[in-house]
């Protein structure tokens, strides 16, 4: 599998940690030195995006990537793609949102970690 390839499938994998609430494999496909920015504008390290993300903030239904390019440049690679998420709303009922989202990849010996991202804006606000 190219490096491509690879930073796309550990990206999917993380979304399908977000869509199952599985801390521990987010975890494991953070970098120690994580940090998310969201489309409000609000900065998490990796514990508190996690805590956000698998323990009840934000419900995820599932993420994703709408035709995601990747550049890879050495061990770093940069991942942007259109994100459709689907959360439970306020009133438990699923909303999708599209928005761009970047994430930076790095490689390790085990493989590919996340070690920050950006999503949005919402083009609806």
């Amino acid at each position: 599998m190219d490096d491509r390839a690879a930073v796309i499938n550990a990206a999917e994998a993380r979304a399908a940690a977000l869509a199952r609430g599985d801390a521990g494999e987010l975890l494991a496909l953070l970098h120690p030195d994580f940090h998310w920015t969201t489309h409000t504008g609000q900065i998490f390290d990796r514990a508190e995006y996690v805590a956000r993300n698998t323990g009840g903030t934000t419900v995820w239904r599932s993420q994703s990537l709408v035709d995601p390019h990747v550049v890879v440049v050495g061990d770093t690679a940069v991942l942007h793609a259109e994100v459709a998420d689907v959360v439970l709303a306020a009133d438990g009922e699923p909303e999708t949102f599209r928005m761009p989202m970047t994430q930076v990849w790095v490689r390790n010996a085990g493989g590919w970690l996340c070690l920050a991202g950006h999503a949005g804006p919402r083009p609806d606000g």
